[in-house]
This record gives C-alpha cells, sequence and structure tokens, in this order.
C-alpha cells in the first residue's frame, strides 16, 4: 500500500461571498471594482475617530436569502462582534463580524459528482465585512517575495457573507465540485455575482489528514484567499501530499496559514493559525 492509500483527506471550506449591493456594509459608499484606488471612502470605512457605523439592510437580506438557499435556521436575533487584529489592510485594528450569534446556522448543500449526488453539512452563514485590498508590489503580484505593499481602501467594508461548511469533503475534486455548484446557487438566487477573477468570490480551505479507518481530526491547516477552482484543487492536493510526507517522515503537521502559488506549485506559511480565542471578539452596538 502506498503512503497516500494509507491516508484519507479531512476538508472544510470557508467561503467568502461578496453581497450584490450597491453600497457598503456599514456606510454609504459605492461598492466597486478597479476603480482608482482610495476614491470610495469616507470617515466610515477609514474608521475615523467618532465615526458611527450604521448597518445595511439590503446586505442583511441577501444574507437570509443565502441562508434559506442552503436550508440554514435563520436566527431572530443576531449580534455583530469586533473581530480584533491588527494588519494594514483593517484600519480600525478589528473587523465586524460575526462570532457565536450568526444570522443562519445549519444546513446543508446537496452536489453532483460523477459517483453520484454528494451532501455536505452547512456550519453557518454570518455578515461582516470586507477587508481593504493589499496590492503587493513585486514582478508576480503576490505577497511571497513582494519588496512593497500598497493599500487601496475602497473594498474594505464591502458585504461579505462567510459561508462555513463541516469538514464533510475527501478530496480536492470534491472540494472543487462543491464549490462550483455553490456558485451557481448563488448566482441563480441572486445574491452575488461570485466572479472569482474580481474577488467577489473566494474560498479558505482547512485540510487535515488522518489514517484510513480513523474517525478522529488530524491537526489542519488553511489555505487562504483561493479564486480558482484549479488553484483550489491544486493547493488542496498540494498540502494533502504535504502533510503526508511528514507524518511518514515521523514529523507533526503544524496549525497554521498557508498561500498556495500557483504559478510555482509551493506552499508557503504566512503565519501560525489562529484560534477564536487570539481574536479577541468583542460584541458590537452596531
Amino acid at each position: 500500500m502506498s503512503a497516500s492509500e494509507k491516508y484519507e483527506a479531512v476538508i472544510g471550506i470557508e467561503i467568502h461571498v461578496q453581497l450584490l449591493t450597491r453600497t457598503k456594509m456599514f456606510c454609504g459608499c459605492e461598492v466597486s471594482f478597479a476603480d482608482r484606488p482610495n476614491t470610495h471612502t469616507c470617515p466610515v470605512c477609514l474608521a475615523h475617530p467618532g465615526a458611527l457605523p450604521v448597518t445595511n439592510a439590503e446586505a442583511v437580506r441577501l444574507g437570509i436569502l443565502t441562508g434559506l438557499a442552503l436550508g440554514c435556521e435563520i436566527a431572530t436575533e443576531s449580534t455583530f462582534h469586533r473581530k480584533n487584529y491588527f494588519y494594514p489592510d483593517l484600519p480600525k485594528a478589528y473587523q465586524i463580524s460575526q462570532y457565536d450569534e450568526p444570522l443562519c446556522v445549519g444546513g446543508e448543500f446537496t452536489y453532483l459528482q460523477e459517483d453520484g449526488e454528494k451532501t455536505i453539512r452547512i456550519t453557518r452563514v454570518h455578515l461582516e465585512e470586507d477587508a481593504a485590498k493589499l496590492l503587493h508590489l513585486s514582478g508576480s503580484g503576490r505577497r511571497a517575495g513582494a519588496e512593497q505593499s500598497a493599500v487601496d481602501f475602497n473594498r474594505g467594508g464591502t458585504p461579505l457573507a462567510e459561508i462555513v461548511t463541516e469538514p464533510d469533503l475527501r478530496s480536492s475534486q470534491d472540494a472543487a465540485d462543491f464549490l462550483k455548484q455553490l456558485r451557481q446557487t448563488l448566482r441563480e438566487v441572486g445574491v452575488s455575482d461570485c466572479n472569482m477573477d474580481e474577488g467577489s468570490m473566494r474560498a479558505d480551505a482547512n485540510v487535515s489528514i488522518r489514517p484510513v479507518g480513523s474517525t478522529e481530526l488530524g491537526t489542519k491547516t488553511e489555505l487562504k484567499n483561493i479564486n480558482s477552482f484549479t488553484f483550489l484543487r491544486r493547493g488542496v492536493e498540494a498540502e494533502i501530499a504535504r502533510q503526508i510526507a511528514l507524518v511518514e517522515a515521523g514529523e507533526r503537521v503544524v496549525q497554521e496559514t498557508l498561500h498556495f502559488d500557483p504559478t510555482t506549485g509551493e506552499l508557503h506559511a504566512l503565519r501560525s493559525k489562529e484560534e477564536a480565542h487570539d481574536y479577541r471578539y468583542f460584541p458590537s452596538r452596531t
């Protein structure tokens, strides 16, 4: 038996979907793509002192519609939280998101594969604001190897629905097939255009391995901000192979966030993987 046959992959996906609203999540700035940098901003989305956010009602409606399309239970009360972390694309040093009281919970999504239907459980759908866009100034335009980075705040505050699945996927092809058919569903119900090349649909893949027949979960890593079905499949395959090689060599998998470079096929560590307590969630009165 080969090393790859001794292990099975356990994969869950977190999908960030830009909602089809005219304005941002908490202010009246226009949602835009490819406009001149830093032209759609205001004191709210730039986090000027004293600026107060106001929730976009249309974003809430589209978030509920997303949950209904996925068979979720819609919450009668839902709370926004401040998700604290310091990074240059987040001017407040926290993101307005949701934590323990999301808009939608539960649900499932059935998709087709060559061997028939498969169903993946949906953990939750919650609303949040997008971060600004980092522009990496290098030959490849990617973070790895960039000498400088600039920030475009036009995207900061854009309404997002984050769809979180249970770890029910077992291969890179599973993940790609699921994401393709989820995108088609979201387009059909009109919540997002899901244009991956424009960043209005991005996926993070949580990947771990375990011996075939085991029910315990292994240590997971996260492949961040994947904007192509092909890149998702290739990145997951590369990470499964990397984890198997580590385990077979007697080493352990470290929980961390990774970037997959589709040009080279290499994986680069971005940071150690955070847990919920590392973000210090605080309830927000938004």
